[in-house]
């Protein structure tokens, strides 16, 4: 496990193929709990290329100097995506009224 918000990843190979690619990923939070969005692709083996973008929001608590996943969601596809941030920016929106 990471005992840094920076070393956190979503990677993931199985032997010489990376099974999960990370393409980028965003801290929104540090400390003792620390929030991360991130950008991936996912291998499909029965395509045999990488998926779409998908994302994922990921919770994580550090506990005896390593940080431990506790939550994740998982947004399915760039519409959802899109659906999301036009929620929050409504909201934003009209609380800075």
């Amino acid at each position: 496990m990471a005992e840094t918000v920076e070393e956190l990843t979503i990677a993931y190979s199985e032997g010489d193929l990376e099974v999960v690619k990370e393409l980028d990923k965003q801290v929104l939070t540090k400390g003792a709990w620390a929030t991360i969005i991130y950008r991936y692709q996912e291998w499909d083996a029965r395509k045999e290329e990488y998926s779409k973008d998908r994302f994922t929001i990921r919770r994580y608590q550090k506990r005896n100097g390593e940080y431990n996943q506790k939550s994740k969601f998982n947004i399915s596809s760039v519409d959802q995506a899109k659906g999301i941030v036009a929620a929050l920016q409504k909201w934003i929106d009209e609380a800075a009224e």
